[in-house]
């Protein structure tokens, strides 16, 4: 396990990393630098969380003076509903590999500057989890896995610990297996 201290700037552009979290708290704190660590050096960022995820980490965003309006308005910065997102490509409960690679292809396509790099949180691994569909969450994981390398973009997942129990360890061995590191 790496800690969060991780310079995010030295991930390779295919990284693709998730955080086991205790609170929001310790959550925020890690993607508020992983987003406000890649607009500084001038990349763009998707974020695809939960309604309340993004209020707050928007909130510490503008705290911090980092300039989310025009970072939104240049598309360097999508900020995204996962939610919503996963009703696009979700078929019977279950991923569908097309549609989700439509829909990723296209948000990566209006996000990239100039051939500059993206970096991507994706929360909807975690809502499947929480709603006990972790053969779907599993899967998801493997086709985010697959398009990190064909798309080249680092992605961060994360996942609230209080949603493993001991039954989900098979899974949790999965999902981890699926991402290139596991930061405290």
């Amino acid at each position: 396990m790496e800690s969060t201290a991780v310079l995010w700037a030295e991930m390779g552009p295919s990284e693709h990393l998730v955080q086991f979290y205790e609170d929001d708290d310790t959550f925020l704190d890690t993607l508020e630098g992983f987003v406000a660590d890649g607009l500084r050096l001038g990349e763009s960022v998707v974020v695809i969380a939960t309604a309340v995820h993004l209020s707050a980490l928007n909130r510490r965003l503008t705290k911090r003076s980092a300039n989310i309006v025009r970072a939104m308005h240049s598309e360097r910065y999508l900020a995204l509903d996962a939610q919503a997102m996963l009703s696009l490509f979700m078929v019977d409960g279950w991923p569908d590999e097309e549609l989700f690679n439509s829909f990723v292809t296209r948000i990566l396509s209006r996000s990239k500057h100039e051939g500059g790099r993206v970096r991507a949180f994706g929360e909807m691994v975690a809502i499947l989890w929480a709603e006990g569909n972790s053969a779907a969450t599993v899967a998801l994981e493997r086709l985010w896995t697959d398009l990190c390398a064909a798309q080249d973009f680092m992605l961060l997942c994360a996942y609230p610990k209080c949603g493993f129990a001991d039954e989900s360890c098979p899974s949790l061995r999965q999902i981890c297996d699926s991402h290139s590191r596991v930061i405290a």
